[in-house]
Parts: C-alpha cells; structure tokens; sequence
C-alpha cells in the first residue's frame, strides 16, 4: 500500500518543473492518508447505560466526562511525547456480568490501557478476575482497573489485585460512618434490614447487624430481607412488611431505582420511621418521598453540595453550570479526583505504560473542592473523608442548595476525617 501511494503521484509529477515537483510531494506527505492523529489516553468506561439502573451510568458519565473535560482543558496530560489527551469511550454493560466481560474485550481491542467500572460489585468482581487473568497472559496488553462505586469490602480484602484501584469508601467503612449517627439516635430502638440479593447488599446487612451489636447492642432488630437485585416493580408488599414490623429505623445499601421505589413505597404506606441510607441524596430518592423525609432520610458519602466552605461551593457551582438540568444533578467529588490521580500517576511515570502508572497510582494524593484524598498501597483502597447529611428543606439553616429540583437538599450533620474512616485490611497483594 505503502509503495502504491509512493510512486503513482511520482510519476504524475516527473515531468513538471523541480518547484512544482516538491509542491506535489508535499502535498503528498501531508495528505490524510498520511497524516499521523496524535496520541491519546484511552479510558474506557464500562457501564450499566440501559436498563433498570441505566440513570445511574448516565451520571457517571456525566461525572467522567466533566473530569477528562477538565484535564483537557489544560492540554491534556504531559508525556514525554508531549501533551497527550484523554478520550472516554462508552461501553453499556447493561448491568451485567456477561456483558461487561464482553465489551471489555473490545475496550482492549481497541487500545484502551484504562478500564472504568463502579456500579455493581458483581460485574467489578468479574472484571477484577479477567483483568488479572488478561494481565499476565499478555503483558504487552496490561490494563488498568479504576474503580468509583463497586464497593464490596472483599474488592480491597481477600480479592484485592494489584491492577484494581478503589476511589470509593468500601460499605464497611461507609456503615461506620453511619453508625457514627445512629449511635447517638436514641429515638431508634428497633431497626429493619433490607437490601439487594448480591455480594454488596449482603455485605452491607452483614456489617450493619455487625456494628448494630457493638455499638447499638440495645436496637432490636425486626426484619432482615434481601430481595432480587432490579426486578422489583413494586415494593409496596415490603414497605408493608417494614411498617408493620414497628421499626423505627430501615437501613439499606440499595441504590438507583430500587432505592428509588422502595422510598416511594414506603411514603404511600405510611411509614414514619428513618432511613439510614448509602445513596438516599439524590437519583430521585428525596422527590420520591418528599416531605415526609425531612430530618427522617440519612445519607453517607464522600461528599455532599451542602458542605461548608468557599472551595465546596464553588466546585459544585461550576458542576451545575456545566449540567443545568435538574434531572442531571448528581456529582460525586471522588470521581473528579479518581481521574485527577490518573493523569498525576501518569505524568509521575512519565509513561502511559500500566505498570509504570499502577506503581505511580497507588502513592496518588490529590485535592479537590477543600477535599484531599491518597491512596494507600498496601490494598489500594482510596482513603478520603466522608460525610453524614439528613434530608431538609431548602433554604433551612445549612441548606443552601437543593438536589435534582426537588426543594429538599441535605444538611451536613457528621464530617469524618481520612484517618477516622480508615479500616484495616486483610489484602495480601501479589505484585507484577
């Protein structure tokens, strides 16, 4: 091919004059077909964007998106090549397994060195395995593993892998941090348990009956289900149960629509009591149950709109100047960090090979919106502070934004430090 496009155009031009012949060769040498497109970082994003949880991919991409935005705005991230841009590419996984395997194989087909995945511990588990499987059979082929929202404890414990990356507090920690709340709620007496049938949502039954017993041993635990993961229509029959149950208090990991149905479930039944919950500040949750959440949902996250200080506020500002619409308010500052440590690890490297990055990666420290976070080796589990919010007007004192439109935001009520979220780990990584 490469003889056919060099010597036809050199015959065309042999009996023109030497200035027209070195025009014709450069315009040769400078045409499409040999233009040279300039290296790029290729993150492929591989997510649930239809189906029962579709929404909650989609604000993940928002959130990816507006972070490579940033980086690029910048000129991208310094090489020794020069200054490399970030491209995400989108992969719908549907929500599983199966799938998600299958389009990280065209991911790596296609050059992508870095691998996104967060919404679902199940499909961040199976990647984890591939991954480490695909690692050592082609070396040549390494990719990365960064992970936003998979957070079954076992991911950075017994299944912990060198190539695997955690930017989220894993359900242990985030139910300690909960508990830090319901400790000193002595209005709860009683407690029902429910969660979504698969590794996370057992996780996170399993640690609330754990730290129920150590630090509330005198709430009665009343009902304690699971139920199919993005099946459920209609959780009317187990806001039944909940509210008949007398608790005062349910505690569940559920997130996207089956924690959106259940909330709502709940409202039409007439249930009074508390939510302590993972993911209730937003992806419709509040809308759902409207007033009768005010002071009764509880939320834990990384972060949160509502919390104070002039860097916070302006970060989230500029997130809604960027997506105006109520319906696309859901932004998560360990996201924006997660990819801000990618490009720090990368310029560290001062390569863009998987080892050489993953080597950087995991002694990553990086600040955002008055937040710092670092990453600790020994397991490579993100260690940031996290934040407890209870569901209130806004405008009340504390509440200066609402979230998706709904008149209700959420009032910072406990801050936890790095070191106070930190948990042990029980990793024992193998190293490349």
């Amino acid at each position: 091919m490469g003889l056919t496009f060099s010597l036809i155009p050199m015959r065309l031009c042999s009996a023109l004059s030497r200035r027209l012949l070195m025009v014709c060769v450069a315009a040769l040498c400078f045409s499409p077909a040999f233009a040279q497109s300039p290296a790029t970082i290729k993150l492929a994003l591989i997510e649930g964007l239809s189906g029962p949880f579709g929404n909650t991919g989609e604000a993940v991409v928002r959130n990816i998106a507006w972070a490579v935005e940033r980086v690029n705005a910048r000129g991208g991230v310094k090489t020794p090549q020069g200054l490399q841009k970030m491209v995400l590419l989108r992969y719908d996984s549907k929500g599983q397994s199966e799938e998600a395997l299958s389009v990280l194989k065209s991911a790596i087909d296609e050059g992508a060195q870095v691998v996104l995945q967060g919404n679902s511990s199940a499909n961040a588990a199976a990647l984890v395995d591939a991954i480490n499987k695909h690692n050592e059979r082609e070396p040549a082929k390494r990719v990365l593993f960064l992970n936003y929202s998979a957070v079954d404890p076992a991911l950075t414990n017994e299944k912990c892998s060198f190539w695997h990356f955690r930017f989220d507090a894993h359900a242990d920690m985030r139910m300690a941090a909960l508990m830090q709340v319901l400790k000193d709620d002595q209005s709860v007496k009683s407690a029902y348990l429910i969660g979504q049938d698969y590794s996370f949502g057992q996780a996170v039954l399993r640690e609330a009956r754990r730290q129920l017993g150590a630090q509330r041993p005198d709430v009665k635990i009343v009902g304690d289900e699971l139920h199919p993961m993005g099946r459920v229509k209609d959780f009317l029959p187990y806001a039944a149960k909940i509210k008949a149950s007398g608790a005062q208090a349910v505690i569940t990991g559920n997130w996207g629509n089956d924690l959106t149905l259940l909330v709502k479930a709940a409202r039409e039944a007439g249930y009074q009591g508390k939510f302590y919950t993972f993911y209730g500040n937003a992806l419709g949750a509040p809308a759902a149950i409207g007033e009768a959440g005010v002071d009764r949902v509880i939320a834990v996250a990384d972060w949160l709109p509502n919390v104070p200080g002039d860097a916070s506020e302006a970060f989230y500002q500029a997130f809604r100047q960027r997506f105006p619409k109520p319906s696309e308010d859901y932004v998560h500052v360990r996201m924006q960090l997660m990819v801000e440590a990618l490009a720090q690890a990368i310029e560290k490297a001062a390569s863009t090979e998987p080892l050489a990055v993953a080597l950087q990666l995991e002694k990553a420290s990086v600040s955002m919106a008055g937040q710092t976070g670092r990453m600790r080796a020994e397991d490579h589990q993100f260690q940031q502070p996290l934040v407890v919010g209870v569901m209130a007007r806004q405008g009340s004192p504390g509440v200066p934004f609402d979230v998706e439109g709904s008149g209700f935001g959420f009032k910072v009520v406990r801050q936890i430090k790095a070191e106070e979220a930190r948990l042990p780990s029980t990793c024992q990584m193998i190293r490349p």
